[in-house]
């Protein structure tokens, strides 16, 4: 027993003059990395324009289902994003978020990051879901927030509103004029997220015959 007692002292002034490896939180805290992952924040173009479009790819790409998002069409009189679309309700369940990243990653105009907000703790549950008035940047606040050190910047001219006459993409760029538009075809079908959806899917593809060599008539 007094081995071990001497064991632990010999340990204890052995690190007495180290520098201490925690911080007194929350008088100080720690610097964090570039990449680190918190609170989403929703981006504005220079122009106030939101970058979101409303193309449900974030929520898509969610492996968590924390996204929840309402779209809704821009006029001419009441222009909020570049594309045709714009997100009228964008929701963000923390409780359910585990952070991967996954959803700033799928976002083609830059429109959702992860930033360097973490304290998000509370005693009510409705308080850790996150509404786009919360989460959308001030108005004369434009920044590309963490896509600075994860991805290339977007292309200029994706904040450029869409031109209503034409509804045409070229193939070039996976702009928000692009995907707000919602006229990318692709050759492979898209498979749907939404639970109501891919059940209906699945009974329309069980209803169907199956397609396979017909038997020869003997003669």
């Amino acid at each position: 027993m007094s081995f071990d007692i001497l064991k632990g002292m010999a340990t204890t002034f052995k690190n007495m003059g180290k520098k201490p490896t925690t911080v007194s939180f929350p008088e100080e805290e720690r610097d964090l990395p570039p990449r680190f992952r918190g609170r989403h924040v929703l981006h504005r173009y220079d122009n106030e324009l939101e970058r979101c479009v409303g193309c449900y790819l974030c929520a898509g790409a969610c492996p968590a289902d924390a996204i929840y998002i309402e779209a809704e069409e821009n006029t001419e009189e009441d222009r909020v994003s570049p594309g045709e679309r714009y997100a009228k309700v964008f929701d963000v369940n923390l409780l359910r978020c585990i952070f991967c990243g996954y959803c700033q990653a799928a976002c083609p105009t830059g429109a959702i990051t992860l930033e360097h907000e973490y304290k998000l703790a509370s005693f009510y549950p409705e308080d850790m879901v996150f509404h786009k008035e919360q989460l959308l940047e001030p108005r004369g606040q434009a920044t590309i927030g963490s896509n600075a050190v994860w991805f290339e910047p977007s292309p200029p001219e994706t904040a450029q509103p869409v031109p209503q006459e034409s509804k045409v993409f070229d193939g070039s760029e996976a702009s928000a004029a692009a995907v707000g538009l919602g006229n990318i075809h692709t050759e492979e079908p898209v498979l749907l997220v939404n639970e109501e959806q891919d059940e209906d899917r699945r009974e329309i593809t069980g209803k169907m015959k199956p397609v396979g060599k017909k038997k020869r008539q003997q003669p």
